[in-house]
């Protein structure tokens, strides 16, 4: 095609410039203009063309080398007796595995028997680290990596991550093996092309092609930014690698979207942006280190943008601050986290992101809002993997019998300390219990439920309704349209705006 284009441009050129008593010298510089233009217009459509991939078979065929299938192999409980004949991925199928394994119980210990699963991953260095999915090795006794090449090979675990959904294994080979490199995601563009190659349905060693279908899509894990695709991913495939054009892995082929099992053109594979981080401390460490800024936090909804008089619905909001290295730097309940270490902050998830991809230890500027002005803090992280291990788990809510007194759809008790103790709260927490809620009220809708404790109302604590009600007075006084609610819930705290217009 490009070449078509290029030699008509060369035949027009030529007639637009032939020199004819007919053709002054003005009209031919115009003509001259109008053929270069078309000349750039025609080297543009070209390159665009050679941008297309006519084939993707060189690039599979570099790359494919360094890809390989994983079995695992597993001791599981072996099903003794008559077994109910049900289609895999029925719905049933939970249903009567879980029927079997009751009346097992009541016979005592059922005998093992091995289990083997399939998967993908791909080599990232001559001297054997290989990388795919966490799910695909997790609790497997064995694990066996078949190359290109048809060798195979026992594998170990140096290091998984379950946030991820990443692990990387090491091979022991008398020769170099051939490996690929991780690339650059965040400079992939939706439209771009990619090929997958992996194990799908235990086929082998198989490829297919489509483009970045989307970006930054997240799934259910905190640190998920997974490119979406359209290219064939199918049960196997996971842990294989998500080729960009270049033969770089921009991507970790981990999951699809789809309501049979089976492809449909929706699959996800993790970035390599974060994947490259995680493999590098499971490389290093044998686990991840990630930073831990020790706050609880929620996004902020337009409607508490306007009671905090913020102008725009961006930032974080801190809902708590236990103790951790946020509350030794300073850092209070209601602050606003504008930025970072230097990176603006839009949402709760770009924060974690952040703060997770940051040093332990690291010392970090974190601006926030408070009482209408900025204040930056100096924060020294601490590490998540350590805090998660330490955090104690809340108490359930417990309800209560509604009693009479209303403020913003809202029945109220103060705290006392049979209330306290039915709570689970400690002595030196102090708010008003939310007895009943008026389905009707905007508090309902925004989710308020019996049992929860208001600590502040526009920053402020209090403690008996008529505190809550001077607060609102307050709001209603300064021209806001709303005011900042500090609840908890079973010990987890979160801002909710609820409107004060009378």
């Amino acid at each position: 095609m490009s070449d078509v284009i290029s030699r008509r441009t060369r035949i027009v050129t030529s007639r637009a410039l032939t020199l004819t008593p007919e053709r002054p010298a003005a009209l031919r510089g115009l003509l001259a203009l109008v053929v270069g233009l078309a000349l750039v217009l025609a080297q543009t459509l070209a390159a665009a063309a050679r941008d297309m991939p006519g084939s993707f078979a060189d690039l599979a065929e570099r790359v494919s080398p360094a890809v390989v299938n994983i079995t695992t192999s597993t001791m599981v409980a072996a099903p003794t007796g008559p077994q109910p004949m049900v289609p895999e991925g029925s719905p049933l199928e939970d249903f009567f595995r879980d029927f079997m394994d009751r009346q097992q119980g009541r016979q005592g210990e059922r005998p093992q028997r091995r289990s083997n699963a399939l998967g993908s991953g791909f080599v990232i260095s001559a001297d054997g680290y290989i990388v795919t999915n966490n799910h695909v090795i997790e609790q497997a006794d064995e694990i066996s990596i078949e190359f290109f090449s048809g060798k195979v090979l026992d594998a170990e675990v140096i290091g998984t991550d379950k946030n991820t959904d990443l692990a990387l294994l090491k091979v022991d080979s008398d020769e170099p093996l051939p490996f690929v490199k991780f690339g650059d995601s965040d400079a992939s563009r939706v439209g771009d092309w990619v090929m997958a190659v992996g194990n799908p349905l235990g086929q082998g060693f198989s490829v297919s092609a489509g483009i970045v279908s989307a970006r930054n899509r997240a799934l259910s894990g905190t640190y998920d930014d997974f490119i979406q695709t359209d290219a064939a991913i199918n049960r196997g495939n996971s842990g294989g690698p998500l080729f960009n054009m270049d033969g770089d892995v921009i991507g970790v082929n981990t999951a699809i979207l789809s309501p049979n099992g089976g492809s449909i053109g929706i699959g996800f594979a993790m970035s390599s942006a974060v994947a490259t981080r995680v493999i590098d401390q499971l490389k290093e460490f044998g686990e991840t280190r990630r930073g831990w800024l020790g706050v609880r936090i929620q996004d902020v909804t337009p409607d508490m943008a306007e009671a905090l008089g913020l102008a725009s619905a961006s930032g974080v909001m801190v809902s708590d601050v236990p103790e951790g290295p946020a509350a030794e730097a300073g850092m209070q309940a209601g602050d606003v986290i504008l930025s970072f270490d230097g990176q603006d902050v839009t949402d709760t998830r770009e924060l974690v992101r952040i703060v997770g991809n940051s040093d332990v230890g690291a010392t970090v500027p974190v601006v926030v809002q408070r009482d209408a002005s900025t204040q930056t803090l100096q924060v020294t992280l601490g590490r998540r993997e350590e805090a998660e291990r330490t955090i104690p788990a809340s108490a359930p809510a417990t309800e209560m019998q509604p009693e009479t007194g209303s403020v913003l759809g809202l029945q109220l008790s103060e705290l006392t300390a049979p209330l306290r103790d039915e709570l689970g709260l400690g002595g030196n927490e102090d708010g008003l219990v939310v007895t009943a809620v008026d389905p009707a009220a905007e508090a309902a809708e925004k989710g308020l439920q019996v049992g929860d404790v208001i600590a502040e109302a526009g920053q402020r604590p209090v403690s008996t309704p008529a505190d809550l009600e001077e607060r609102i007075a307050d709001a209603r006084d300064a021209g806001r349209k709303s005011i900042l609610l500090l609840v908890r819930r079973a010990g987890e705290p979160r801002f909710v705006a609820l409107t004060v217009d009378e």
